[in-house]
Protein backbone atom coordinates (compact mmCIF):
# COMPACT_ATOMS: atom_id res chain seq x y z
CA UNK A 1 0.00 0.00 0.00
CA UNK A 2 1.59 3.90 -1.10
CA UNK A 3 0.86 6.25 0.85
CA UNK A 4 0.97 9.81 -1.62
CA UNK A 5 0.88 13.25 -0.60
CA UNK A 6 -0.90 15.49 -2.72
CA UNK A 7 -0.66 18.95 -2.12
CA UNK A 8 -2.98 21.22 -3.30
CA UNK A 9 -3.68 25.37 -3.82
CA UNK A 10 -7.66 24.23 -5.46
CA UNK A 11 -5.80 25.70 -8.53
CA UNK A 12 -6.27 23.83 -11.95
CA UNK A 13 -2.56 23.23 -11.79
CA UNK A 14 -2.52 21.46 -8.34
CA UNK A 15 -5.74 19.20 -9.84
CA UNK A 16 -3.70 18.10 -13.02
CA UNK A 17 -1.13 17.38 -10.96
CA UNK A 18 -3.66 15.28 -8.49
CA UNK A 19 -5.45 13.64 -11.29
CA UNK A 20 -2.15 12.61 -12.92
CA UNK A 21 -1.21 10.85 -9.67
CA UNK A 22 -4.82 9.05 -9.47
CA UNK A 23 -4.11 7.83 -13.13
CA UNK A 24 -0.29 6.84 -13.26
CA UNK A 25 -0.72 4.87 -9.92
CA UNK A 26 -4.11 3.38 -11.27
CA UNK A 27 -3.30 -0.31 -10.88
CA UNK A 28 -2.03 -0.04 -6.97
CA UNK A 29 -2.89 -0.49 -3.76
CA UNK A 30 -2.70 3.62 -2.87
CA UNK A 31 -3.98 6.26 0.17
CA UNK A 32 -3.34 9.87 -1.68
CA UNK A 33 -3.52 11.96 1.01
CA UNK A 34 -5.57 15.55 0.17
CA UNK A 35 -3.68 18.68 1.74
CA UNK A 36 -4.25 22.06 1.63
CA UNK A 37 -2.32 24.52 3.86
CA UNK A 38 -3.37 28.01 4.80
CA UNK A 39 -2.70 31.79 6.35
CA UNK A 40 -5.53 34.00 6.23
CA UNK A 41 -4.41 36.82 4.29
CA UNK A 42 -6.50 38.97 7.02
CA UNK A 43 -4.58 37.10 9.73
CA UNK A 44 -2.96 40.38 10.89
CA UNK A 45 -1.44 41.81 13.96
CA UNK A 46 -5.02 43.37 14.87
CA UNK A 47 -6.50 40.19 14.38
CA UNK A 48 -4.39 38.50 16.61
CA UNK A 49 -4.64 40.47 19.30
CA UNK A 50 -8.14 40.32 19.31
CA UNK A 51 -7.90 36.06 20.23
CA UNK A 52 -11.82 35.54 19.48
CA UNK A 53 -11.73 37.29 16.33
CA UNK A 54 -8.96 35.22 14.99
CA UNK A 55 -9.72 31.85 15.86
CA UNK A 56 -13.23 32.29 14.21
CA UNK A 57 -11.25 33.75 11.10
CA UNK A 58 -9.15 30.15 11.46
CA UNK A 59 -11.99 28.28 11.53
CA UNK A 60 -13.74 29.58 9.11
CA UNK A 61 -11.13 29.34 6.62
CA UNK A 62 -10.44 25.79 7.65
CA UNK A 63 -13.95 24.60 7.42
CA UNK A 64 -13.97 26.43 3.53
CA UNK A 65 -10.66 24.16 3.25
CA UNK A 66 -12.01 21.31 4.61
CA UNK A 67 -15.41 21.68 2.17
CA UNK A 68 -12.86 22.31 -0.82
CA UNK A 69 -10.86 19.12 -0.48
CA UNK A 70 -14.50 17.58 0.15
CA UNK A 71 -15.40 18.12 -3.46
CA UNK A 72 -12.09 17.20 -5.13
CA UNK A 73 -12.61 13.64 -3.16
CA UNK A 74 -15.53 13.41 -4.42
CA UNK A 75 -14.86 14.07 -7.70
CA UNK A 76 -12.02 11.83 -8.24
CA UNK A 77 -14.11 8.88 -6.56
CA UNK A 78 -17.22 9.72 -9.68
CA UNK A 79 -14.83 10.18 -12.15
CA UNK A 80 -12.40 7.41 -11.61
CA UNK A 81 -14.47 4.71 -9.05
CA UNK A 82 -11.27 2.86 -8.34
CA UNK A 83 -11.37 0.62 -5.79
CA UNK A 84 -7.57 0.44 -5.08
CA UNK A 85 -7.76 3.73 -3.51
CA UNK A 86 -9.08 5.58 -1.05
CA UNK A 87 -8.40 9.42 0.21
CA UNK A 88 -7.51 11.10 3.63
CA UNK A 89 -7.96 14.71 3.77
CA UNK A 90 -6.05 17.27 5.67
CA UNK A 91 -6.45 21.17 5.90
CA UNK A 92 -4.00 22.84 8.07
CA UNK A 93 -2.85 26.31 8.71
CA UNK A 94 0.70 26.28 7.99
CA UNK A 95 3.32 26.75 5.69
CA UNK A 96 3.50 24.32 2.94
CA UNK A 97 6.80 23.22 3.21
CA UNK A 98 6.74 22.72 6.55
CA UNK A 99 3.45 21.11 6.62
CA UNK A 100 4.21 18.56 3.90
CA UNK A 101 7.53 17.58 5.42
CA UNK A 102 5.17 17.00 9.32
CA UNK A 103 2.90 15.14 7.18
CA UNK A 104 5.70 12.94 5.44
CA UNK A 105 6.81 11.86 9.17
CA UNK A 106 3.70 11.26 10.73
CA UNK A 107 2.30 9.39 7.84
CA UNK A 108 5.12 7.30 6.54
CA UNK A 109 4.68 9.31 2.97
CA UNK A 110 6.20 7.07 -0.20
CA UNK A 111 5.89 10.11 -2.51
CA UNK A 112 4.83 13.55 -3.19
CA UNK A 113 3.16 14.60 -6.37
CA UNK A 114 2.44 18.37 -7.01
CA UNK A 115 1.94 20.52 -9.97
CA UNK A 116 4.51 22.85 -11.19
CA UNK A 117 4.38 26.24 -12.94
CA UNK A 118 6.19 27.20 -16.18
CA UNK A 119 8.19 30.42 -16.29
CA UNK A 120 10.82 32.91 -17.85
CA UNK A 121 13.39 35.20 -16.66
CA UNK A 122 13.11 36.84 -13.92
CA UNK A 123 9.57 35.43 -13.07
CA UNK A 124 11.22 32.14 -12.33
CA UNK A 125 12.39 34.11 -9.11
CA UNK A 126 8.22 33.66 -8.30
CA UNK A 127 6.85 30.85 -9.77
CA UNK A 128 7.78 27.54 -9.39
CA UNK A 129 9.16 28.18 -5.77
CA UNK A 130 6.76 25.68 -3.96
CA UNK A 131 7.95 22.64 -6.04
CA UNK A 132 11.74 23.48 -5.48
CA UNK A 133 11.34 24.40 -1.89
CA UNK A 134 9.87 20.53 -1.55
CA UNK A 135 12.47 19.14 -3.89
CA UNK A 136 14.98 20.84 -1.66
CA UNK A 137 13.70 20.37 2.07
CA UNK A 138 12.05 16.79 1.99
CA UNK A 139 13.77 13.64 1.79
CA UNK A 140 10.88 12.24 -0.04
CA UNK A 141 10.43 11.11 -4.05
CA UNK A 142 8.76 14.12 -5.45
CA UNK A 143 6.91 13.93 -9.29
CA UNK A 144 6.44 17.17 -10.33
CA UNK A 145 3.66 17.61 -12.79
CA UNK A 146 3.74 20.91 -15.43
CA UNK A 147 0.95 22.93 -15.76
CA UNK A 148 -1.88 22.02 -18.52
CA UNK A 149 0.10 18.46 -19.06
CA UNK A 150 -2.42 16.05 -19.98
CA UNK A 151 -1.86 12.63 -18.56
CA UNK A 152 -0.54 9.95 -21.08
CA UNK A 153 1.52 6.17 -19.66
CA UNK A 154 5.22 7.20 -18.85
CA UNK A 155 6.34 5.29 -21.87
CA UNK A 156 9.66 5.70 -22.25
CA UNK A 157 11.43 7.44 -18.84
CA UNK A 158 15.10 8.92 -18.36
CA UNK A 159 17.39 8.63 -16.47
CA UNK A 160 20.60 10.61 -16.46
CA UNK A 161 23.60 9.32 -14.36
CA UNK A 162 26.96 9.06 -13.87
CA UNK A 163 26.71 5.57 -11.56
CA UNK A 164 27.92 7.12 -8.59
CA UNK A 165 24.71 6.28 -6.41
CA UNK A 166 24.08 3.44 -4.37
CA UNK A 167 21.57 0.47 -5.14
CA UNK A 168 20.50 0.32 -1.46
CA UNK A 169 18.41 3.00 -2.56
CA UNK A 170 14.67 2.13 -1.76
CA UNK A 171 13.48 4.75 -4.38
CA UNK A 172 14.79 2.77 -6.75
CA UNK A 173 11.68 0.08 -6.54
CA UNK A 174 9.46 2.78 -6.99
CA UNK A 175 11.45 3.86 -10.41
CA UNK A 176 11.68 0.10 -11.41
CA UNK A 177 8.01 -0.39 -10.31
CA UNK A 178 6.99 2.83 -12.67
CA UNK A 179 8.40 1.03 -15.27
CA UNK A 180 7.27 -2.14 -14.88
CA UNK A 181 3.32 -1.33 -13.99
CA UNK A 182 3.62 0.86 -17.31
CA UNK A 183 5.43 -1.75 -19.54
CA UNK A 184 7.63 1.44 -19.72
CA UNK A 185 11.30 1.45 -21.48
CA UNK A 186 13.91 2.92 -18.66
CA UNK A 187 16.55 4.87 -20.87
CA UNK A 188 19.26 4.99 -18.76
CA UNK A 189 21.63 8.34 -20.01
CA UNK A 190 25.36 8.29 -18.71
CA UNK A 191 26.65 11.96 -19.48
CA UNK A 192 30.60 11.69 -19.29
CA UNK A 193 33.15 14.37 -19.23
CA UNK A 194 35.35 12.49 -21.57
CA UNK A 195 36.70 9.75 -19.62
CA UNK A 196 35.22 6.10 -18.80
CA UNK A 197 33.32 5.24 -16.07
CA UNK A 198 36.18 3.99 -13.03
CA UNK A 199 36.13 0.44 -11.43
CA UNK A 200 33.30 1.66 -9.10
CA UNK A 201 31.13 3.42 -11.83
CA UNK A 202 31.86 0.26 -13.92
CA UNK A 203 30.15 -2.10 -10.52
CA UNK A 204 27.54 0.33 -10.30
CA UNK A 205 26.41 0.39 -13.99
CA UNK A 206 26.42 -3.60 -13.93
CA UNK A 207 24.63 -3.90 -10.57
CA UNK A 208 22.19 -1.74 -11.81
CA UNK A 209 21.49 -3.72 -15.14
CA UNK A 210 21.28 -6.63 -12.88
CA UNK A 211 18.70 -4.93 -10.51
CA UNK A 212 16.69 -3.77 -13.98
CA UNK A 213 16.86 -7.52 -15.28
CA UNK A 214 12.98 -7.95 -15.84
CA UNK A 215 12.53 -4.56 -16.99
CA UNK A 216 13.05 -2.98 -20.64
CA UNK A 217 15.90 -1.14 -20.48
CA UNK A 218 18.49 0.82 -22.90
CA UNK A 219 21.45 2.15 -21.91
CA UNK A 220 22.97 5.73 -23.86
CA UNK A 221 26.28 6.99 -23.80
CA UNK A 222 26.66 11.25 -24.36
CA UNK A 223 29.52 13.80 -23.48
CA UNK A 224 28.84 16.44 -21.64
CA UNK A 225 28.56 20.06 -23.33
CA UNK A 226 25.50 21.28 -21.32
CA UNK A 227 23.54 19.27 -19.40
CA UNK A 228 20.00 20.52 -19.34
CA UNK A 229 20.75 20.82 -23.16
CA UNK A 230 21.59 17.22 -23.77
CA UNK A 231 18.83 16.17 -21.56
CA UNK A 232 16.06 18.03 -23.42
CA UNK A 233 17.30 17.03 -26.41
CA UNK A 234 17.82 13.78 -25.57
CA UNK A 235 13.83 14.00 -24.40
CA UNK A 236 12.86 15.44 -28.19
CA UNK A 237 14.88 12.80 -29.71
CA UNK A 238 13.67 9.85 -27.70
CA UNK A 239 10.34 11.34 -27.19
CA UNK A 240 11.04 10.56 -23.47
CA UNK A 241 7.30 11.33 -21.54
CA UNK A 242 9.09 10.94 -17.61
CA UNK A 243 12.60 12.13 -16.32
CA UNK A 244 14.41 10.88 -12.93
CA UNK A 245 17.20 12.71 -11.20
CA UNK A 246 18.69 11.69 -7.91
CA UNK A 247 19.00 14.79 -5.81
CA UNK A 248 22.50 14.54 -3.97
CA UNK A 249 24.12 16.16 -1.39
CA UNK A 250 26.44 18.96 -2.17
CA UNK A 251 29.26 18.37 -4.04
CA UNK A 252 31.70 19.77 -7.31
CA UNK A 253 29.24 17.80 -9.62
CA UNK A 254 26.09 19.28 -7.71
CA UNK A 255 27.02 22.65 -7.08
CA UNK A 256 28.62 22.59 -10.81
CA UNK A 257 25.96 21.19 -12.91
CA UNK A 258 22.76 19.62 -10.93
CA UNK A 259 21.46 22.17 -9.01
CA UNK A 260 21.00 24.39 -12.36
CA UNK A 261 19.03 21.33 -13.97
CA UNK A 262 17.01 20.17 -11.16
CA UNK A 263 15.65 23.99 -11.21
CA UNK A 264 15.38 24.60 -15.19
CA UNK A 265 14.19 21.08 -15.46
CA UNK A 266 11.50 22.31 -12.49
CA UNK A 267 10.55 26.01 -14.53
CA UNK A 268 10.98 24.69 -18.07
CA UNK A 269 10.52 21.08 -18.63
CA UNK A 270 7.51 20.45 -20.40
CA UNK A 271 7.06 16.47 -19.26
CA UNK A 272 6.35 15.10 -15.58
CA UNK A 273 9.73 14.57 -13.67
CA UNK A 274 10.73 12.85 -10.17
CA UNK A 275 13.70 13.83 -7.99
CA UNK A 276 14.39 11.44 -5.25
CA UNK A 277 17.12 11.64 -2.82
CA UNK A 278 20.38 10.02 -2.19
CA UNK A 279 21.50 7.16 0.33
CA UNK A 280 23.48 10.03 1.97
CA UNK A 281 20.83 12.36 2.44
CA UNK A 282 18.42 10.11 3.50
CA UNK A 283 20.72 8.78 6.34
CA UNK A 284 21.87 12.55 7.10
Amino acid sequence: MKNILLPTDFSKNAYNAIEYAVQLFENEDCTFHLLNTFTPVSYSMSTFADGHSSLMLEELTRRTSENRLAKIEEGLIAKFNNPKHTFLRSASFNLLTQEIEAVIKERNIDLVVMGTKGATGAREVFLGTNTMFTIKKVNCPVIGVPEGFTYEKPKKVVFPTEFKFSLKNKNLELVKSICANHEAELNILNISFKKALNKKQEEVKQQFEAFLNDNSYVLHNAEYANLVETIEQFQIQQKINFLVMIKNKPSFFENLLFKPVIKKIVYHTNIPFMVFPSMKLMKS
